[in-house]
């Protein structure tokens, strides 16, 4: 029954087959539980395939910080705006930004910032290189979030698309109405890619 919903998915919201030429591992990682593990092998040959320059990064939904340190790797600045509470789609639950902030210190490029997406997106006008989202799995939050994201960077991407399938909606209405390209990795729970 699974198999028969995600065909329909597709079919109903194509997003292009993202094939990557080499996978590999970034040389600083942490260790934390994250719904991101294994997509860490496929952040370079993002970068890599789509010319993506390597100076500034924006992410939306830090939560532990896993992803954020992965794009360390990558970009001389990551900021992370999160609200550092949860949401309606994760197990945690609770205040974490002070843990969070002191598990990601030794990594002098990223910058935490404990704040609601729609807060943020009213006074930043600033232009990045690479944006990632993976806020609260919902299609307005996704879209709203992902579309500021996807006007205010080169390459935009969204966790879970396999795994939500609003998310997936999301990416393929933002590319829609920005004219932009749009593919999807479909493991660990699925990357939405939009340039």
């Amino acid at each position: 029954m699974l198999g028969i919903k995600k065909y329909f998915l597709n079919k109903r919201y194509p997003l292009i087959p993202y094939q990557p030429a080499n996978k590999s591992t970034p040389d600083k990682m942490i260790h934390v539980i994250s719904a991101w593990v294994g997509l860490e092998s496929i952040i370079e040959d993002i970068l890599i395939h789509f010319n993506v320059e390597r100076n500034s990064c924006i992410e939306f939904g830090v939560e532990f910080g896993y992803s954020a340190v992965v794009f360390s790797n990558y970009f001389k600045s990551v900021k992370g705006v999160d609200i550092f509470v949860g949401d309606e789609h994760t197990v945690h639950k609770g205040d974490h930004y002070e843990m969070t902030k002191e598990s990601l210190s030794e990594f002098e490029n990223i910058t935490l910032f404990k704040s609601d997406y729609r807060d943020w997106i009213k006074q930043d006008q600033g232009q990045y290189d690479f944006a990632h989202v993976d806020i609260v799995h919902n299609y307005k939050e996704t879209y709203e979030c992902g579309l500021w994201a996807v006007k205010h960077s080169t390459c935009c991407i969204f966790h879970d698309t396999e795994s939500f399938p609003e998310v997936k909606k999301a990416v393929h209405d933002i590319a829609q109405a920005t004219g932009k390209k749009a593919y999807n990795y479909p493991y660990h729970y699925g990357l939405g890619i939009i340039v």
